[in-house]
């Protein structure tokens, strides 16, 4: 049976999000994250998607994001993805699938809801109580929006 295709619509917000297969662990290390953002950083300006909000847990992802072309955030996440399982499976000597599947993704279709969802992947790392506050988690966007300005993705990574 084939997939049903995913709604996408040039410039409107969408919540993705990408798991590890079993929910195993696809972060391991903090080489992984910056990995990671390093080719988020280059796939979200190669298929011009803007990242409004994210966070690296250790079994999966969120992105709040907005896509250029209704196929942008799909070719944004296929060469997100096949590059960094190409370097992760190269790492830790393993082969075979990372990801539980296709990545999930919703339209926001409300300022409610997209006020919900800042809060919601921003304060990931509290539910799952690895941290008490979300300035002490330092795999996501909280401080870029916290300080309501614009951080450069470098600056974002080097300081990590």
């Amino acid at each position: 049976m084939p997939r049903k295709p995913r709604l996408s619509v040039a410039g409107v917000c969408e919540h993705v999000i990408q798991r590890g297969n079993n929910r195993q662990v696809i972060f391991a290390n903090e080489e992984d994250m910056k990995a990671y953002l390093t080719w988020l950083k280059e796939y979200s300006n190669r298929f011009q998607v803007s990242i409004h909000a994210w966070v690296l847990m250790t079994n999966h992802v969120h992105l709040l994001c907005t896509p250029s072309s209704p196929e942008s955030i799909s070719k944004m996440m296929q060469s997100l993805g096949r590059m960094y399982v190409m370097d992760f499976n190269r790492t830790y000597q393993r082969t075979g699938t990372l990801w539980e599947g296709r990545y999930r993704s919703c339209l926001v279709d409300s300022d409610t809801y997209l006020f919900e969802l800042y809060r919601y992947i921003e304060m990931n790392p509290v539910r799952a109580n690895m941290v008490a506050y979300p300035d002490d988690y330092n795999w996501s966007s909280h401080h870029c929006n916290l300080m309501e300005k614009q951080v450069r993705w470098s600056r974002l990574i080097n300081a990590i």
